[in-house]
């Protein structure tokens, strides 16, 4: 299939989203300490973000004939982040949650957005564009969020 090296980033993507999702709840509830309403609140708003994206990439993958992944084994094989492994203290959570980000933006730069010229495939190339952006974002504010301690 000659999207098939696009279809595959896509649900390794997929799988990405999905352990960044559940990764977020997990520090949506354990959260603790003197930032617990700042972060509480801020882990809520990005693993909503996650959920919209999951849907976005899955819906993009059927799109362009491929079928994307929809178990958690299957998530868990194709995933390049770990699993939550922080010590649910804050700044473990916020230093995992920076090198998550760094590692989702580059593979959609490095290999993504590669794909998605290589194949003339704009819409993919525009969901990773926005994506990209909404993920730096993210990661600007973890990073000013810790500049100071």
């Amino acid at each position: 299939m000659e999207n098939q090296k696009l279809i595959n980033f896509l649900n390794q993507l997929l799988s990405n989203y999905t352990v960044m999702y559940i990764k977020l709840h997990r520090y949506h509830w354990f959260v603790q300490g003197r930032h617990f309403f700042t972060l509480h609140e801020k882990f809520e708003e990005m693993y909503n973000m996650f959920a919209d994206q999951i849907d976005e990439v899955a819906e993009r993958i059927l799109m362009i004939d491929g079928k994307p992944l929809a178990t958690m084994s299957k998530y868990l094989k194709e995933t390049t982040l770990e699993e939550a492994t922080a010590d649910d203290k804050e700044d473990e959570m916020i230093a995992q949650l920076k090198a998550d980000y760094e590692q989702i933006i580059k593979e959609i730069k490095e290999e993504g957005l590669p794909l998605a010229s290589e194949r003339k495939d704009e819409p993919t190339a525009d969901m990773l564009i926005g994506q990209q952006a909404a993920f730096e974002k993210y990661f600007w504010m973890l990073q000013a969020y810790r500049a100071y301690e």
